[in-house]
């Protein structure tokens, strides 16, 4: 006999789909909220790691000549597999300190829990942002809407290459609906999680961590900023613009 809590019950990670992105969101700075909205593959049956890596919706050649094979291998399935074996880590040693009562190093853990959550959250939809089929411009609601809050396409792709290119270190840049003034932002995201915009869903992101350009560009980050916009996939951008305006935020005004 132990003089410690009982295990919790592993029924309260038995969350659906819907309620594990809304969590992810959260853990990114973000909030992923609709149907499709994100990509992540989550556990749903209780008894595996509550997050698996998702499979890329392509070949690893298939972005080329923008995006070479060997990268996309390399960044799916070793950085973002590690990202997904650090959250469910993370989240198994926070299991472990409820069960003992024991929190000396929970600063620690939720710091690994923010930054590998998060890169799981971004890398998702970074994979269904681009397609071989991609490029050209954004139509419809999404079109007009960046008109409106942009001035034109032109100026927010300028901004957001600006923005990409700029991130200090690793990160991300990141096109987002900001719920509260129903507008579309560029952001900067540094690492994973440093800057988010807490209450904005992410529609399109751009990884420029070196480890997602280095082996084809080198040090020429701005080349591989430039060369992304070939590949852009804007019906899945649209999809996600449209299901985040159609969300509403616990508090918002």
């Amino acid at each position: 006999m132990t003089d410690g809590p009982p295990p919790e019950s592993d029924s309260g990670t038995n969350f659906g789909r819907r309620t594990v992105l809304q969590g992810l969101g959260a853990a990114a700075g973000t909030t992923l909220l609709g149907s499709g909205v994100a990509s992540a593959t989550e556990s749903d049956d209780g008894d595996g790691p509550p997050y698996e890596l998702p499979p890329l919706p392509y070949d690893y050649d298939a972005l080329e000549p923008h995006v070479d094979a060997r990268i996309m291998e390399l960044h799916h399935d070793s950085h973002h597999q590690g990202y997904v074996d650090g959250a469910n880590a993370a989240v198994e040693r926070l299991a472990e300190m409820r069960a003992s009562g024991d929190y000396d190093r929970i600063k620690h853990v939720e710091r690994d829990l923010s930054f590998d959550l998060s890169g799981h959250v971004l890398h998702s939809i970074f994979w269904e942002n681009m397609s071989p089929d991609g490029g050209g411009r954004p139509r419809g609601s999404l079109g007009d809407r960046i008109t409106a809050d942009f001035g034109s396409f032109e100026r927010m792709r300028e901004q957001f290459s600006a923005a990409a290119s700029s991130v200090e270190g690793s990160g991300w840049g990141a096109l987002l609906y900001d719920h509260r003034s129903d507008s579309l932002l560029v952001t900067q995201v540094e690492d994973h999680n440093d800057l988010a915009v807490q209450g904005g869903t992410p529609i399109l992101v751009l990884d420029v961590w070196e480890h997602a350009y280095y082996l084809q560009y080198e040090n020429r980050r701005s080349e591989y900023v430039d060369a992304f916009w070939n590949v852009v996939d804007w019906a899945d951008v649209k999809e996600r613009y449209e299901a985040a305006r159609g969300a509403t935020l616990l508090g918002e005004s």
